[in-house]
């Protein structure tokens, strides 16, 4: 059998450091509010003319460094995102052409919004075993703070900017085990963005550009969903949880984190968090975490990895992944 395993990890965040303290100046927030309901110090904010492809292609190029893979040696290439540069051509296939992935590969977005690189990573990985592609570079990328109400203080203090990348490769041994994908368009009204071009600029309001969370509800389906699909990850592969050496979770609130953490019976320092410094990067979040945990050492070859999400859709997912 074909089997798809990770090669190379790679991440970047822009320049701009926004804190909570900074926020105390835009908005009716304080340090003290945000940390004590979602662990956030800090996020990360796009320079102005910096775009998500830009974001996508500084980390794209870190994890193919990593991998030792030339770019013209990749058959596919997946972004995860829901602020891509443009409508169309789409933001994977200006990757593409930016570096240096050869003519003719495979190229396109994908939208699934915090679960977004679960999804393109699932996808991927479908593509390898089938025989559709061999190495495929997916990347998780959001320029979140450009969708933001900065009046808002319940959705402009959780979001940051970034993008994270993996390289993946056919192999015979498993690296990705399972993934497992789910939707339910029921809750959209709680987690969205009201306008889309589809719906024509004359019906384009200033307030309709933005996020827009209920955020209450949202933290209690997510915890519940999250809990089940952790059972559901595990028994597919007929593992314990004692099997899990590190969970790699979407950075979208340290409470929603350490209530998956403990359904696993994991211990906070076998779980990787990030979202202290970058706050919720949406689809970017997981291979940013991923990638910081490979760099300092904490995650090595051969451990069992659980990944998971959950985002507006509502959409969420997992990966058990052999790194």
């Amino acid at each position: 059998m074909t089997y798809t395993r990770i090669i190379g990890t790679g991440s970047y965040l822009p320049e701009r450091v926004l804190t909570n303290h900074d926020l105390e100046d835009i908005v009716d927030t304080s340090d003290a509010w945000v940390r004590e309901r979602t662990g956030i110090a800090e996020r990360r904010v796009a320079a102005t003319g910096e775009t998500c492809g830009d974001l996508a292609r500084r980390a794209a190029q870190r994890a193919l460094d990593a991998s030792g893979v030339p770019a013209e040696e990749i058959d596919l290439v997946l972004v995860a995102t829901c602020t891509p540069d443009r409508i169309f051509p789409s933001t994977a296939s200006a990757l593409q052409r930016s570096v240096g992935v050869r003519p003719g590969a495979i190229a396109f977005d994908l939208s699934a919004a915090c679960s977004g690189f679960v999804y393109a990573l699932s996808t991927a990985d479908r593509f390898i075993r089938t025989g559709g592609a061999r190495r495929a570079l997916v990347v998780g990328a959001e320029t979140m703070t450009r969708i933001l109400d900065w009046t808002d203080r319940g959705t402009c203090v959780l979001f940051g900017d970034g993008a994270g990348a993996v390289v993946l490769e056919a192999s015979d041994t498993a690296g990705v085990i399972s993934t497992h994908l789910h939707s339910d368009g029921r809750y959209e009204p709680l987690l969205y963005v009201p306008w889309g071009p589809g719906q024509g600029y004359s019906n384009l309001r200033h307030k309709d550009r933005y996020i827009k969370m209920r955020g209450n509800e949202v933290f209690k389906i997510a915890v519940n969903t999250l809990s089940r699909i952790v059972d559901e990850t595990l028994d597919s592969a007929g593992l314990q949880k004692s099997d899990v050496d590190w969970l790699v979770p979407h950075q979208a609130n340290i409470r929603i984190i350490s209530a998956t953490a403990k359904k696993l019976n994991l211990p906070m320092d076998r779980v990787v968090v990030t979202v202290d410094r970058h706050g919720n990067t949406s689809a970017a979040s997981i291979p940013i975490a991923l990638d910081t945990a490979v760099r300092d050492g904490r995650i090595q070859r051969g451990e069992l990895l659980l990944l998971e999400a959950f985002g507006g859709g509502f959409t969420w997912g997992s990966a058990l992944v052999r790194f």
